[in-house]
């Protein structure tokens, strides 16, 4: 993850700080985020595909963007469900640091 250039207020309650990557990027907290991607979901396939633990969710802006953008458009691509379900995979099971070998 590229790293933070400057902070900025949320665009939504006004009161949470979020760190920005881009001057492109939306600025909206985790707070607000997870608020607005809680509604129900109808569909019973995407229902079963985005019932994931909420810590997921809050630790991963992706995920959030995924699922707010199924709520919008009630579809997603299959690239989408395929990296979705890798983004999970890759939380649930962090990737151990890799060994250094000290100098001889």
């Amino acid at each position: 993850m590229p790293t933070a250039k400057f902070k900025q207020r949320c665009a939504i309650c006004k009161k949470n700080m979020v760190l920005m990557y881009s001057a492109r990027q939306f600025p909206i907290c985790t707070s607000c985020h997870m608020k607005r991607i809680d509604s129900p979901i109808e569909e019973a396939e995407f229902k079963k595909f985005f019932d994931l633990p909420k810590e997921l969710y809050e630790q991963s802006s992706f995920l959030r963007s995924i699922k707010e953008s199924y709520l919008r458009f009630h579809a997603l691509t299959d690239k989408q469900k395929e990296v979705f379900k890798k983004v999970v995979e890759d939380l649930k099971k962090p990737k151990e640091p890799k060994e250094s070998v000290p100098p001889a």
